[in-house]
């Protein structure tokens, strides 16, 4: 029984069981007929939930970290230059694959709980008059801290300073479940996986790449052959692969996809919206602090928690994992221990947010953290019994 409790961590996310079910299918010949008539619509889904108007959609077999080495990889040279801000564990780890790879990475340090310094970013394009920068990476939303940044505001940066940088955005944790409009933003290279909002199992890296940085694959010199998207678009040609595909996670996506259009992407988002205000409310009748500084900044697929003075956060979610099997966020990097995180994203509803809140008060109260039992349900209760009202309000 204790399998069937959601899980509220931002990601892997929960799993409808219609999704289950589509991925549970019978083996087929991967270069058949048969598979490209699932793939197709797989691809094309993903390009309208991007929001692409042209370009390329890649379905890797990875994670999205393996998205982020493919993004690199199949468009930078070796002693190539990028671009990136520091302000959380997931830019982090994209900065540290890049020096892996032998990149020069310039960095802009930024305190955990900010988004992206755009003035910063405009300012060190502007300062590369000789275009030795060739990427920009954005990390859109850092799971770590709770914090989104302005991707939109990124590429009016870059065109400001007038750089012909690639924009590659992580929207890992953000696509299908916050708005992201790959065409109007001007991105270059999108990355997320299956796990978050596509609500699917951990498998799938999904790549969104434009014109320029489909050309700029031409160029790269960066080592790659698992990853080489120059041999994916070969079998892309013919509706497969260049090596066995992981059939039944791209029938999955497939479904995923439908279910999101069913619902309508707006109401995703605007779900996705209520639920984390939801939670923002339960934070503040708890007399807790976010991590993200500024309301601006809050995302909606999960929100970090900072533990009071002497308190660790680690313990919250080790507490609610061994007595009431419910899952939660630690902290990580700069922040571990310093903070919890709700994630609230991908098969989610108000009950069961709720749910995840009365959890989270009880290991709270457990460990005597200064909260009051039923304060955080009850705001997050009087949120979303109001935005109902409204609602029916709005449609009378």
């Amino acid at each position: 029984m204790h399998a069937q409790n959601p899980v509220f961590i931002p990601g892997p996310t929960n799993i409808p069981d219609a999704i289950r079910k589509a991925c549970d299918i019978a083996t087929i010949d991967h270069r058949s007929p048969a598979f490209a008539r699932i793939f197709r619509p797989a691809v094309a889904g993903v390009k309208r939930v991007l929001k692409m108007t042209s370009g390329e959609v890649f379905l890797l077999p990875a994670t999205g970290t393996g998205g982020w080495e493919a993004a690199i990889t199949n468009t930078l040279s070796a002693g190539g230059t990028v671009l990136a801000a520091r302000f959380g564990m997931f830019s982090q780890r994209w900065i540290d694959l890049c020096q892996r790879h032998g990149l020069t990475v310039e960095v802009l340090e930024t305190p955990w709980g900010q988004g992206m310094p755009l003035e910063r970013i405009e300012a060190a394009l502007r300062a590369d008059r000789d275009h030795r920068i060739k990427a920009v990476l954005a990390t859109h939303n850092e799971t770590a801290t709770g914090v989104k940044s302005d991707i939109a505001g990124l590429r009016r940066a870059m065109d400001a300073a007038g750089h012909p940088a690639l924009l590659m955005v992580d929207g890992v944790s953000s696509i299908a479940s916050m708005p992201f409009d790959f065409a109007a933003w001007g991105v270059d290279i999108a990355v997320t996986g299956s796990q978050k909002g596509f609500m699917l199992p951990p498998g799938l890296a999904i790549l969104g790449m434009s014109d320029k940085a489909l050309a700029a694959m031409t160029g790269a010199t960066l080592p790659r052959t698992y990853f080489d998207l120059r041999d994916q678009q070969k079998g892309y040609a013919v509706g497969g692969y260049p090596y066995t595909p992981p059939v039944g996670l791209i029938a999955g996506l497939a479904r995923a996809i439908e279910m999101l259009e069913d619902e309508g992407l707006e109401a995703v988002y605007a779900r996705h919206r209520r639920l984390a205000e939801g939670v923002r409310r339960a934070v503040a009748a708890w007399g807790l602090k976010l991590c993200a500084a500024s309301p601006e900044l809050y995302s909606d697929t999960v929100t970090a928690i900072m533990a009071p003075d002497g308190f660790d956060g680690t313990a919250v979610v080790q507490r609610a994992a061994q007595r009431y099997h419910v899952a939660f966020g630690v902290g990580l990097g700069d922040v571990a221990g310093k903070l919890w995180r709700f994630g609230h994203l991908g098969m989610l509803s108000e009950p069961m947010v709720l749910s995840g809140l009365a959890t989270a008060e009880m290991a709270m109260a457990d460990l005597g953290w200064p909260i009051t039992l039923g304060s955080g349900v009850a705001a997050a209760q009087a949120y979303f019994r109001g935005d109902e009202a409204a609602t029916r309000q709005d449609a009378a």
